[in-house]
């Protein structure tokens, strides 16, 4: 577990007025505690370092949130094993140090930004707490991420400052994980301290606010089948009248807006990239979904490529020259894989035509992590998930909301003649459509294929064999009878450094 560690303590760098990662990692027989913690200064710097480090765990949250799904494929080396559920516990795919190394600094800054306030009399007990709003979205934001693909997982809320220090950990369960992820937005939140803007439009999105920490806590509450709390904390967003608030784009023909220039008004939280001004597009989802007709990283199924052109047709404003490419009134394919559409909404700068697309340092496309369509069809899945006519009723026209700023007919359904899984299938394909290709589509089928004692398993079963198009039917039916196969491994590495970690049970080879 020491892997986990060892990434922790980190020198200084200014975040103020820019979002520069330029920050150096210290060696590691130094302690932080000896030089740090003296300043305002020291915890915007870890806090920005965190920041930064988000930015390199972007192709892995494109991958872990799509491949399985089936909706995104890859032929590409990276993924493909996971994509298949093949992946073993030494792949490199598997890896979470960096989730990990976020969430030390994160532990880093709730240990030691109280004390700062002694060494530093400018620090005020205002700032220190709105930086620990960020610290606590950060910390849970990442273990959101990690219980959601490994279920069980170690739970460090302790920055590693000493060898005395122990690193052999054991897993929390999922119920211990999401607790802690909601303990911490409600600490976060109490204080009042969590900011609603900042002076800069991308720190408004590219920083924890109150706002994010909302979503975040609807999100988990989500996972957690707390549903009237999912509601009640998307409602705080979708009724806030604050000034500085994110509020849902009504109109379509600002829909690609989202994705070039980004930072828009239906943005909550997106992880950071800048190219022009510090060359920030490794690991970007601009340079993941690089516009490449021969070979690209990912592709659409030939399904959801089937599912983009009928909304093409209808004219949508998310599916024409939004989350694939055009060319002429038709859907770019690849050459090699003429039936798999390309995606677009992180590779153009614009809706004309496929040669408004980035190259060089335009490269430095955001990742949207939340937005305010994403909160609302949250709510809508935990009102049918509650049943009643009148939460159905609230939920369908959450969709139909949604499929109208796209430019598409209102759902046809009669309420009485419905049921719990037609209206569950229909969800799925608004989000599906909705958020292609960003990184959600995995979790979405999961949940519906977990969640109520696994009411829907045979049904995620049904869509995951209908859309993957790479794995061997037999096997991957095999696989996905069996539910642990829906978790990735321990990363072997881990296994092999902390004696109380043991391997997920798909993936334990001494038990089988």
């Amino acid at each position: 577990m020491n892997k986990i560690f060892a990434t922790i303590i980190l020198a200084v760098g200014l975040m103020t007025g820019s979002c520069s990662d330029y920050l150096d990692v210290l060696p590691k027989d130094k302690q932080a505690t000896d030089m740090y913690w003296k300043s305002s200064a020291d915890v915007e710097s870890i806090l920005a370092q965190g920041y930064s480090v988000m930015r390199t765990c972007v192709p892995t949250m494109i991958s872990w949130g799509e491949v399985r799904g089936g909706s995104l494929i890859t032929y590409q080396a990276t993924g493909y094993k996971i994509q298949n559920f093949q992946v073993l516990p030494s792949s490199d795919d598997v890896k979470w140090d960096k989730f990990y190394q976020v969430i030390g600094l994160a532990n880093a800054v709730i240990k030691y930004a109280p004390g700062v306030m002694a060494e530093d009399e400018s620090y005020k007990e205002a700032q220190m707490n709105s930086h620990l709003t960020e610290a606590y979205f950060m910390r849970g934001l990442m273990y959101l991420y990690l219980v959601r693909n490994y279920r069980d997982v170690p739970l460090i809320l302790e920055p590693y400052v000493d060898d005395e220090m122990p690193t052999d950990v054991a897993k929390s369960s999922e119920k211990e994980i999401l607790a802690q992820i909601k303990k911490d937005v409600e600490t976060a939140l109490a204080t009042g301290a969590a900011k609603e803007s900042y002076e800069s439009t991308w720190a408004n999105k590219g920083r924890s606010t109150k706002w994010a920490l909302y979503a975040l806590m609807a999100e988990t509450c989500l996972w957690d089948e707390d549903y009237d709390n999912c509601i009640k904390y998307a409602d705080y967003l979708i009724n806030a009248d604050a000034p500085m608030r994110p509020v849902f784009i009504s109109s379509g023909a600002q829909w690609f807006q989202m994705f070039y220039p980004g930072n828009s008004n239906e943005s909550i939280f997106e992880i950071q990239f800048n190219g022009p001004t510090y060359n920030q597009v490794e690991n970007s989802p601009a340079k993941t979904f690089a516009y490449n007709v021969e070979t690209p990283t990912y592709m659409y199924s030939e399904n959801m490529t089937l599912r983009l052109n009928e909304e093409l047709l209808q004219n949508s404003y998310r599916t024409y020259f939004g989350s694939c490419a055009m060319l002429n009134g038709l859907i770019v394919c690849g050459t090699t894989y003429v039936n798999n559409a390309i995606v677009w909404k992180y590779a153009g700068m614009g809706v004309e035509n496929v040669e408004a697309v980035r190259s060089g340092n335009n490269l430095d496309a955001n990742f949207i992590v939340y937005r305010m369509a994403d909160v609302m069809l949250m709510k809508a899945e935990a009102l049918i998930r509650k049943g009643g006519v009148e939460n159905w009723t609230e939920a369908v026209a959450i969709m139909d909301k949604i499929r109208e700023r796209s430019g598409l007919a209102p759902l046809d359904v009669t309420l009485e003649e419905t049921s719990e899984l037609d209206l569950l299938t229909l969800l799925l394909n608004e989000r599906d459509m909705e958020f292609a290709a960003e990184g959600k589509r995995w979790y979405d089928l999961l949940r519906f294929g977990k969640q109520q004692n696994f009411k829907y398993k045979d049904d995620f079963i049904s869509i995951i064999m209908e859309n993957n198009q790479t794995g061997n039917e037999k096997w991957l039916r095999s696989a996905l009878q069996n539910d642990n196969a829906w978790y990735l491994p321990i990363p072997q590495g881990d296994i092999d450094s902390n004696k109380l970690l043991v391997q997920n049970p798909y993936y334990d080879v001494t038990k089988q």
